[in-house]
């Protein structure tokens, strides 16, 4: 059998839907530049003195860069992986130190009129250094050395991205626990994840709120208690130990209910010193099934009811004394603990007016109010979902959701036809970045998850997150075009 054109085959393998689902955003994108960016007065829209002007000239390099990508040899991405990714690091490394911080961050590099954020760029260096590693030989994930690397590999550019002030960035990165949950993690780090944010939302906003006019907080209240059935829940889950589980979830539900029935008809007492003992005494027996049958699955049951409570007892004195004050009114803000729309709920109260103002339909191309009488701060780079809510109504809010909706669920798809490991572990860590972005984003700007700060890919404006994202999908594209290729 004649050997296939290699060039000819890579061509005919990309994955073309996806290379015009991405066009299809950059388009939209464009336009809602223009509409977040345009004054009122202004008569050349494509000119480079404009935003709508020099967002072309980004797209224009962006289309550049992924042919580039397209035409580079696949076994590069995995050859120089570990070299890219130290090459990142030191980047972000030296842009903790660089002079010029921008909005409280020291995230940019400056380099006289052009501005790059090494953070957009290093998502895609740890997604192919993390690729690299999980398709080693013998690699797997039940093993907690394994894991740990992974980890480590995942959180060192977190950390850096933090020491540069750039949170909102930093937590882009907590998506590659998706894929560390499709390749094998066990389940219940993502349950521990789920958890911690329950105890951080129900423990502060009801922080407060005292239980039936006793002196118990409703917060602590309902945490610790959801400690203790999550625990019971885990010891049935993971050690199959039914009768176990029931004695510790109706242990702590009876003493609890008993002591919050004396608090509220008889005589009136913190609650929570009772959970409190109810909660070593669970560790106790914890401790002693341990000892007796030696499953290592109730240490780390143990590990996560201690982790737990100290999470929970730690969060108030962070968020009260370990946040930057912008970040801690945000969280205040979004959990109704204050209102304050003249400050940080500002940004969110006026692009849900701009929103809500665009009916169904839309008030069509530039001609929105809000948006054009500048209302909402950054109305093209992180709030720029408002102006397509305000211009193109909920019909094209609704039609930019589906077309991120068909780039996830296409990523899925060639993510899953892999040969490799290296294409299916880098594929779900393109994945995971995407749906985070689109997910806060979008959460921020209707005021259901807090201001971060990250962008709308292919929408917000600007060179670096659109080059990032870009990187991020052609490389993904170039390695699935070479998933059948007959190499020399």
């Amino acid at each position: 059998m004649p050997r296939k054109d290699k060039s000819t085959s890579v061509i005919k393998s990309i994955d073309w839907w996806t290379v015009a689902i991405y066009i299809a955003l950059l388009i939209c994108g464009w336009v809602s530049v223009c509409g977040a960016s345009y004054t009122y007065g202004e008569t050349d829209i494509f000119s480079l003195d404009t935003r709508s002007g020099m967002q072309i000239i980004w797209i224009g390099t962006s289309i550049m860069l992924g042919t580039c990508l397209l035409l580079l040899d696949d076994r590069a991405y995995d050859t120089f992986a570990y070299v890219i990714y130290g090459f990142m690091l030191l980047l972000l490394f030296a842009t903790i130190f660089n002079p010029h911080e921008i909005k409280g961050s020291r995230s940019w590099l400056v380099m006289g009129p052009l501005r790059l954020q090494p953070a957009e760029f290093a998502k895609f260096a740890t997604a192919l250094a993390v690729a690299k590693l999980m398709s080693s030989y013998h690699f797997t994930l039940e093993k907690w050395q394994n894991l740990a690397k992974a980890i480590g590999m995942i959180v060192t550019p977190m950390l850096l991205i933090v020491m540069q002030k750039e949170t909102g960035s930093a937590l882009v990165y907590t998506s590659f626990f998706l894929m560390l949950y499709r390749e094998g993690m066990t389940g219940s780090f993502l349950f521990t994840g789920m958890a911690m944010v329950m105890y951080f939302i129900v423990g502060i906003r009801y922080q407060e709120v005292m239980f039936f006019d006793t002196p118990t907080s409703t917060g602590s209240f309902v945490v610790l208690l959801l400690i203790q059935l999550f625990t019971a829940t885990l010891v049935y889950v993971y050690c199959k130990a039914r009768n176990e589980a029931i004695l510790i979830a109706g242990g702590c539900f009876t003493v609890t209910l008993l002591a919050a029935l004396f608090s509220v008809f008889v005589i009136p007492f913190n609650i929570i010193w009772i959970q409190v003992l109810l909660t070593v005494a669970m560790l106790g027996y914890l401790v002693w099934i341990w000892m007796g049958e030696q499953l290592k699955e109730y240490l780390f049951i143990m590990l996560f009811a201690v982790g737990s409570v100290m999470f929970f007892f730690s969060a108030s004195y962070v968020l009260n004394n370990v946040m930057e004050p912008h970040q801690r009114v945000r969280i205040n803000v979004l959990l109704g603990l204050e209102e304050d729309l003249a400050g940080a709920g500002y940004n969110v109260h006026q692009s849900e007016i701009a929103i809500g103002s665009g009916g169904l339909q839309g008030k069509g191309f530039l001609n929105g109010t809000q948006t054009k009488l500048k209302f909402v701060p950054e109305q093209d780079t992180d709030f720029i979902f408002c102006t397509v809510g305000e211009e193109q109504g909920f019909l094209g809010s609704a039609g930019v959701l589906v077309l991120f909706l068909c780039l996830i669920l296409r990523l899925i798809h060639v993510a899953e036809r892999q040969i490799h490991i290296f294409g299916r572990v880098y594929g779900y860590c393109v994945l995971s970045v995407f749906l985070f972005h689109v997910f806060i984003n979008v959460g921020m700007v209707l005021g259901l998850t807090p201001v971060i700060g990250i962008p709308l890919p292919f929408f917000s404006y600007g060179g670096s997150s659109l080059w990032g994202f870009t990187l991020l999908l052609f490389i993904f594209l170039r390695i699935d075009a070479s998933r059948n290729l007959i190499r020399r």
